[in-house]
């Protein structure tokens, strides 16, 4: 080969290397196939995700666990499809999951230190249909999915790893009918926007605990197994001044018959919840673009008769672009505390002194009443379709919901994106 030939080979592979940096997918355009589906009205989408952890020292025993999730999704824009104004929009998604959990084998802890671990099968995870209602501030949507898609969750969250900060408080998931993503529900959504700042939401949920967690339910759209409905109202504030910021004001009914804790034999008819979240920058830097700090903070309340939760509480700070060099980087630290039901530890050792062990009762009598977390990340954005995000997380009281003495946990690992 001459040396004009090596050239042109070089400048090829360094033409098609810059192209893949600067491609917002892994997989390309698709020789111009999927600009032309776009513009047709269709879009598609792809995500890889993965989620390892090892476990430094505390717990129950060392190690690492790796966990992974694959979504796939089609958007279906019918105003180009169908050549009609304001038809809508209807979206697809299928996800699925695989690998260990880090908290289940390593740790003992409630909050997931992994938050793609769960639920690890292929399911349908949206079959959705969404337009505008008399006006464009009016708009609905109806059909299979998670209401956690569109409620009681902050987008800054998503800079972390731990299932507790990512992206939606557990506590409402965990003492209720709701469902967050993966887990979809049929369901009906309408959001009004009262004025650019003020936004009121409501939505009707079908509560069904078997698709939750069974496998034979991924695909099976049928109702069988309902107990009944989540009725959440969410009031969102947008701060649109310079320094900008989002507020969030929610509460849910969930009209399902559910076992008092502690009484077995006694349903409550309903359970409730409501929450408080924040996201607010506090500084924005006057000579690098970009730079800023935002602090965010949730609190949640739920029902102490029927949910292991009592309160959950959270606050953190995420400085976005922390090096001139790093535009879209970002750097997260967070605290959480979820407050185990005083009703549930009661159980506990009630259960442990009818088995004669009252050595275990009273050291599960001694246990601290809340499980905490601290989680430092740092979100690097490798090209537009690559995020690889370290993550350091330090579990506190990791035995508080299961009323077991563990010592504290101190975690490390790394979740990596991927477009597709």
């Amino acid at each position: 080969m001459g040396l004009s030939s090596s050239l042109l080979a070089c400048a090829v592979q360094a033409d098609a290397f810059d192209n893949l940096v600067d491609s917002p997918t892994l997989t390309g355009d698709w020789g111009g196939s999927r600009s032309r589906l776009e513009a047709s009205g269709v879009k598609l989408t792809g995500e890889y995700v993965s989620e390892t952890m090892g476990l430094v020292s505390g717990g129950l025993k060392h190690g690492a666990r790796y966990a992974q999730q694959v979504r796939l999704g089609a958007t279906f824009d019918l105003e180009t499809l169908l050549d009609e104004a304001d038809a809508g929009t209807v979206q697809l998604t299928i996800n699925d999951r695989r690998g260990n959990s880090a908290s289940q084998d390593l740790v003992g802890n409630r909050l997931p230190v992994q938050e793609i671990y769960g639920g690890l099968y292929t399911r349908l995870s949206e079959l959705s249909y969404a337009r505008s209602l008399f006006t464009d501030d009016l708009n609905v949507k109806l059909g299979w999915m998670a209401m956690g898609n569109d409620f009681g969750g902050m987008g800054i969250l998503t800079n972390f790893v731990n299932a507790g900060f990512c992206a939606h408080p557990l506590s409402m998931s965990g003492g209720s009918g709701w469902g967050n993503y993966p887990t979809a529900h049929w369901g009906m959504e309408l959001k009004y926007r009262i004025s650019p700042e003020w936004t009121v939401q409501t939505a009707w949920f079908n509560v069904n605990p078997e698709t939750n967690s069974a496998s034979s339910k991924a695909f099976d759209l049928t109702s069988s197994g309902t107990t009944g409905a989540i009725l959440p109202v969410e009031l969102i504030y947008n701060n649109l001044a310079t320094y900008d910021g989002q507020y969030k004001f929610g509460w849910y009914y969930d009209t399902s018959d559910t076992a008092r804790i502690g009484q077995p034999d006694s349903k409550a008819a309903g359970r409730h919840g409501a929450y408080v979240l924040v996201d607010q920058m506090v500084w924005r830097s006057d000579s690098t673009r970009g730079r800023s700090v935002r602090l965010f903070a949730q609190a949640t309340d739920t029902d102490t008769a029927t949910s292991p939760f009592s309160h959950w509480y959270a606050a953190g700070a995420v400085l976005s672009r922390p090096f001139a060099s790093r535009e879209h980087d970002n750097v997260g630290l967070a605290y959480g505390r979820a407050v185990f039901n005083s009703r549930s530890r009661d159980v506990q050792i009630a259960n442990l002194e009818r088995g004669g062990d009252l050595a275990q009762a009273q050291s599960v009598s001694n246990l601290d009443m809340g499980e905490q977390l601290v989680e430092l990340s740092y979100t690097a954005q490798v090209t537009r379709w690559l995020t690889v995000r370290p993550s350091v997380q330090y579990v506190m009281e990791p035995g508080a919901f299961s009323g077991k003495d563990t010592q504290d946990a101190l975690l490390a690992g790394v979740q990596v994106k991927v477009q597709f």
